[in-house]
């Protein structure tokens, strides 16, 4: 899989006089390749820009996670909420 670094930085839109960012609230379900698996659910992350798409999405969980071995990754239920993001992207690099 192709790893993706645009989720991490904080970009802000200014919509009247409120500067708004946008996270992604999702389900996940991921196989491992040896067996076994891990799901998720509401699960919230901070994105760039007004939308991501699913193999970005499942890209910045596995790293994110600093998970090994995946096989699949599922992800159900994604939708885009106006939410403050939660993460110091400066801390991230």
């Amino acid at each position: 899989m192709k790893r993706s670094e645009k989720c991490f930085s904080s970009t802000k839109r200014l919509i009247g006089n409120q500067m708004t960012q946008r996270r992604v609230v999702f389900d996940f379900e991921i196989d491992f390749t040896n067996g076994g698996g891990i799901q998720g659910q509401e699960f919230r992350l901070d994105i760039d820009g007004d939308d991501i798409n699913d193999t970005e999405l499942a890209d910045y969980i596995v790293k994110d996670m600093r998970l090994l071995m995946v096989g699949e990754v599922r992800i159900l239920n994604k939708r885009i909420i106006v939410e403050k993001h939660k993460r110091n992207a400066e801390k991230e690099k």
